[in-house]
């Protein structure tokens, strides 16, 4: 039997790392072939000890839990969607990938809380809207696009790298046909604006979020009003991009001026825009791709820092997807094979081959 020895802080470290009714343990101990017990030392230190049959699988196991151990004393906080990506990462041989994580703190929220990439997907993502002026962030939900855009954007108007906040997003309803809202024009629009005031509220405080939007540092409004608009010295993002359609994402991209900085944020599967039409962020990828200064960055359900269960959710839709997407193309191939049978029966030089 193989073994390593991980020495943590405290029996209260070594309580997170478990898990709640040792939820965690169970996490890691299913990935790998592999035991885990703490042992409690006389100096008030605690101790994980893995244990195994095979010593590669019990250095995967050791990894992941020295990363996790690491991860406790950054934040002080652990949750199991978090043991589920760094055991994930380990098994399928990207650990490495896990060492630019938890160190580069984005921003403290207002309640105190550090808002830090927590997957190696969301690290890339922050680091191409830092180094670009343009950003396409592209992926499915949860995967905190948004929410690392606004706390980017915060980042830049505190150490006074752009001197306003701008966030836009196209008034397009989810699937369902909400009627007349009441209220004046504001009061209309809010709901479809809410998502970007919960994010700008949680990093800045209810207080401090609502004195800059009254002085105009704060600007939230729908993708049409930022039409004949120039926009200098800003930090701006559009969200739920693939509801909007070509020509306005045209139209918001050339609103950027000098010394702005621009962040497009999507899901492709989430399309709300009526049968037929097409999505600007589907367009804009191709039309951009390979432009210098413009990045196109992709999460994937690796990425989601919601409830396990969303990520499988996303994984299950993809295969129905994919399967709607086959079954499509083979009945289109089958459509082609009759039409052609039946042009061909309409020649007479058929028609005499086949009646001989």
């Amino acid at each position: 039997m193989n073994q390593r020895i991980i020495k943590v802080d405290s029996a209260e470290t070594t309580s997170l790392i478990f898990g709640a009714y040792d939820v965690n343990l169970r996490i890691i101990e299913g990935a790998f072939p592999v035991t885990l017990r703490n042992k409690s030392g006389e100096d008030g230190t605690d101790a994980i000890i893995v244990s195994g049959e095979s010593m590669d699988q019990v250095n995967l196991a050791a990894a992941a839990v020295e990363y996790l151990r690491d991860m406790v004393r950054h934040t002080n906080e652990i949750n199991e969607q978090s043991v589920r990506y760094v055991v994930d990462m380990m098994s399928s041989g990207n650990g490495g990938e896990l060492s630019s994580l938890g160190s580069d703190c984005i921003f403290v929220t207002a309640k105190g809380k550090p808002v830090k990439a927590k997957t190696a997907g969301q690290s890339r993502y922050v680091e191409a809207i830092r180094k670009n002026t343009v950003t396409l962030g592209v992926g499915p939900a949860g995967t905190g696009k948004t929410f690392l855009a606004v706390a980017m954007a915060v980042k830049a108007l505190k150490e006074k790298q752009v001197s306003r906040i701008i966030l836009t997003r196209p008034a397009i309803e989810a699937g369902e046909r909400l009627g007349f809202l009441p209220g004046d024009l504001l009061s209309k629009i809010d709901p479809y604006l809410r998502p970007l005031y919960d994010a700008l509220g949680e990093m800045l405080g209810p207080e401090t979020h609502q004195k800059l939007v009254e002085k105009g540092v704060i600007e939230v409004a729908p993708l049409a009003y930022m039409r004949g608009r120039t926009l200098d010295d800003a930090f701006i993002i559009l969200d739920e991009a693939q509801n909007a359609t070509p020509e306005q994402i045209k139209m918001f991209l050339t609103r950027m001026g000098f010394g702005s900085k621009v962040v497009v944020t999507g899901d492709l599967t989430q399309t709300d825009l009526p049968f037929g039409q097409r999505s600007g962020l589907a367009t804009a990828i191709k039309i951009l791709d390979g432009i210098e200064d413009i990045s196109i960055h992709y999460l994937t359900e690796k990425d989601v820092v919601r409830h396990h269960l969303v990520q499988k959710i996303i994984l299950a839709y993809d295969a129905y997807d994919r399967e709607l997407a086959a079954k499509r193309q083979q009945n289109s191939e089958s459509r082609d094979r009759r039409d052609n049978d039946r042009r061909d029966g309409d020649r007479p030089a058929y028609r005499a081959k086949n009646n001989r």
